[in-house]
């Protein structure tokens, strides 16, 4: 009988938190997990006991909770993947799997590659290709790395859906974030747009407009569900805009049309915050 394997995550956030349910669901008989808000003097207790309610043991430290794991998922913010996996190089064992599904340039998951690799332990460039909440570990993943094709065969059994796309690193980040400059540039878009066309009460015109310029799409959900979306993951997707920014300035491209779909993106959330704070 095969033994279940041994899961650690870094980062209890949504992807986290989603991934480790499903996972025990499948049959995980041993996750744990670290959070640096598990140490927070106001939330931490309420995060951990989170933690403790879906059976995951919420440990003291990244270290204490990777100690033993199989595999190990780093789901913290773009900005955050290039330190944790500096971090990681100290307490990392060799042949445990790092899968670092943050969404980072590829420069940065090189760089974080050569960290983990240094302790012994495999480096698996994860590009998530769609919004986790849906499916959850179903969510079409790009892998990257030497061991990339031992990773799915781990994973996959357990409901991932991870596709080895090279042996190197980079590809899969790159796929990702050409496709998130156009995704997240379009909510850009059609969030001021809707904004503007509302404020002067034109909304309707400018909506079937659209809807005769691309058949098929109904403009005024679409605005709205793209406005939630902002609204909700606005900050994530700005950190996630930021990287694929500095993947254009690594490629000699102007950046600046992608530092402002993260600007807008970071407005949006800020909407949402403001929205919370006149509600409390």
């Amino acid at each position: 009988m095969t033994k279940p394997l041994k899961l650690a995550f870094i980062g209890y956030g949504e992807v986290g938190k989603l991934f480790a349910r499903q996972f025990r669901e499948r049959g995980a008989a041993d996750i744990a997990a670290y959070d640096i808000l598990f140490d927070d003097s106001a939330h931490g207790a309420a995060k951990r006991a989170e933690a403790h309610q879906a059976n995951v043991h919420a440990a003291a430290s990244a270290a204490a909770a990777t100690r033993g794991a199989d595999l190990i998922f780093s789901c913290v913010t773009a900005d955050q993947a290039e330190p944790v996996a500096r971090q990681a190089r100290t307490y990392l064992a060799p042949g445990q799997f790092f899968v670092d599904v943050n969404s980072a340039a590829p420069e940065t998951k090189r760089r974080a590659a050569a960290e983990v690799m240094a302790a012994g332990a495999h480096y698996i460039e994860a590009a998530v290709m769609a919004p986790v909440a849906p499916k959850g570990i179903a969510t079409a993943i790009l892998a990257g790395g030497p061991e990339a094709q031992r990773a799915a065969a781990l994973l996959n059994p357990l409901g991932m859906d991870i596709t080895p796309v090279a042996a190197d690193y980079g590809r899969a980040s790159a796929t990702k974030l050409s496709r998130s400059i156009m995704i997240k540039g379009i909510e850009a878009l059609i969030v001021d747009s809707a904004r503007a066309a509302r404020a002067w009460g034109v909304a309707d015109d400018v909506f079937a407009s659209l809807g005769r310029t691309f058949p098929g799409t109904d403009f005024a959900a679409l605005a709205d569900n793209m406005a939630e979306r902002v609204r909700t993951h606005g900050i994530r997707r700005a950190a996630e805009m930021r990287e694929a920014a500095d993947m254009l300035d690594d490629l000699g491209v102007n950046s600046s049309l992608a530092r402002a779909v993260a600007d807008a993106q970071e407005r949006g959330a800020a909407v949402n915050a403001d929205r919370k704070k006149a509600a409390e």
